[in-house]
């Protein structure tokens, strides 16, 4: 298996010290990207009981990761590898809530633990793929139920999968019985933080919730 001490080395060439795997300063605007891909998972009733969330990094940090994962693999060869990388994405990532914010009316619901992931190496790019669970189960019915998916530092930025500008159709899909509607709203943010952003270098300090403002936005309304 693969030395434990290798993730901070992997982790420090791919500069995903932002949120993926070490909480080291955050920086900048981005330097990279996460395609995201979003399914609402219902229960038996209806209610909404996990998102299960795909992310696919960019083509080039996938390519270093994997060149430098593959160098360093043990006995257990690079599927040990991504399976380790995944635990100590998931240990990390879950004092941030995994980059995800939930909005249902004025209620910001609140996430079990992460049981649920995996980490793959497909068409050249490292996806983690993890079942994000609610706190309580949540009636869908009525106003409408929005999320983020970002990086507060805004070095990382996430964005739906899509085909130009226009998000697949399967970027975001209810599983379940309800009737519901879903629309994914591109982010419109303030002059000032665009400026904000196009002046950060690399080696400047963003302003913690930065990403906030120019995350997309996930719509859901149920009947």
């Amino acid at each position: 298996m693969i030395p434990y001490v290798l993730f901070p080395r992997v982790i420090g060439v791919l500069c995903l010290a932002a949120g993926l795997l070490l909480p080291l300063t955050a920086t900048a605007h981005p330097h990279g990207w996460i395609d995201l891909r979003m399914r609402l998972v219902l229960d038996d009733e209806g209610r909404l009981e996990a998102l299960q969330q795909s992310w696919r990094l960019d083509p080039f940090y996938s390519l270093v990761l994997l060149e430098e994962l593959e160098r360093e693999q043990g006995d257990g060869g690079v599927e040990a590898a991504l399976d380790q990388l995944g635990g100590e994405m998931r240990n990390t990532l879950s004092p941030q809530d995994y980059f995800t914010e939930l909005q249902w009316g004025d209620d910001r619901p609140g996430f079990g633990e992460v049981e649920e992931y995996t980490v793959l190496a497909r068409e050249g790019r490292i996806e983690f793929v993890f079942l994000l669970p609610l706190a309580e189960p949540l009636d869908l019915t009525g106003g409408p139920l929005r999320y983020r998916v970002f990086d507060p530092s805004y070095y990382i930025e996430v964005v739906h999968e899509a085909e130009g500008d226009t998000p697949l159709d399967d970027a975001l899909v209810v599983s379940g019985k309800l009737d519901c509607e879903t629309r994914i709203l591109a982010a419109e943010p303030d002059p000032e933080r665009v400026m904000e952003a196009a002046m950060l270098d690399v080696d400047d300090t963003a302003e913690s919730g930065l990403g906030r403002h120019f995350a997309e936005t996930g719509e859901v309304v149920c009947h």
